[in-house]
């Protein structure tokens, strides 16, 4: 196959497993591996970014928020809170799903340590429609951002109950891997936020997922967990091509771990990522370390 058309090499590929009933899971995210790989060669000969050649980069610095307050009191959740914002943040999102009493209890400590500071919650798949709806308007009262994930994953029925009668966005997009997916659940009107992962998707699947949403007026904040260095250039690039863009995920420690396989890491900052510069998708795989933490694993 020609390596510089990712484009029809993703259609290809999707359809070798097609017919079983493969187009998720484990296939996908190794589809979108490959896909990432195609992108960044197709910039490497070419000379220029990932993101110009997805048509131009609509900014080159990208708001993010801070991912996740891992501390196990309020308290210390909210004294880490101080610290990003005297980094510069400007958003957190928090790891939640603890009941509904608990989970705002954890917001007012945040909100009383660092007023001005935007607040999301992670659900974490915890919750049923009714406590979803009761966190949800706990949530409007204290004037969050989004709720993230409040339901099974896989209730497309439950979260457009839950999005009809939130007044937060109800936002979704981690557990799925293509435009198909996102159709039922944009079609649903099940999410008002779309967090397609870079990493899960692949880049052309990416900007498949980011038109839909832009049809429907769906904002698209890239979820970014628990990926490598390359993912997360990946998933910038995206983030600078989409023309909604309402955030791009920054998760300090697993993104941390993740910059050990690049020869230079990705510049970070709390409240706003800068484009990486360079062709295709501006960072470098540092071989020799991929090849000892593979022995070491």
């Amino acid at each position: 196959m020609d390596a510089t058309a990712p484009r029809p090499a993703w259609h290809r590929l999707r359809d070798l497993m097609r017919e079983r009933g493969h187009m998720v899971g484990h296939q996908a995210d190794a589809l979108a591996a490959v896909d990432i790989a195609l992108w960044d060669l197709v910039g490497r000969l070419t000379g220029l970014r990932v993101a110009q050649l997805l048509g131009g980069a609509f900014r080159t610095r990208l708001p993010t928020y801070v991912s996740g307050l891992p501390r196990s009191t309020d308290a210390e959740r909210a004294a880490l809170a101080r610290d990003w914002v005297d980094r510069g943040a400007t958003g957190v999102k928090l790891h939640l799903g603890h009941g509904v009493a608990a989970d705002l209890a954890t917001v007012d400590a945040v909100r009383d340590a660092a007023p001005g500071l935007r607040i999301a919650v992670d659900g974490h798949w915890a919750y049923g429609v009714d406590d979803a709806v009761a966190l949800a308007h706990g949530l409007a009262e204290r004037d969050a951002w989004f709720l993230e994930a409040p339901l099974a994953p896989e209730d497309v029925a439950g979260h457009a109950e839950l999005t009809a009668r939130s007044a937060v966005p109800i936002a979704v997009g981690e557990a799925l891997r293509n435009r198909y997916e996102f159709a039922q659940w944009l079609d649903a009107r099940a999410l008002r936020i779309a967090q397609p992962d870079v990493a899960r998707t692949g880049i052309t699947e990416a900007m498949a997922i980011a038109d839909l949403c832009a049809a429907r007026h769906v904002p698209v904040a890239p979820h970014h967990s628990v990926g490598m260095g390359v993912s997360l250039a990946a998933g910038l690039h995206v983030a600078a091509a989409v023309a909604d863009l309402a955030a791009f995920e920054y998760q300090p420690t697993s993104t941390e771990v993740g910059a050990r396989i690049l020869t230079d890491p990705v510049p970070l900052h709390p409240a706003a990522f800068d484009l990486p510069a360079g062709p295709g998708l501006g960072v470098n795989v540092d071989a020799d370390t991929v090849r000892a933490l593979a022995k070491e694993s």
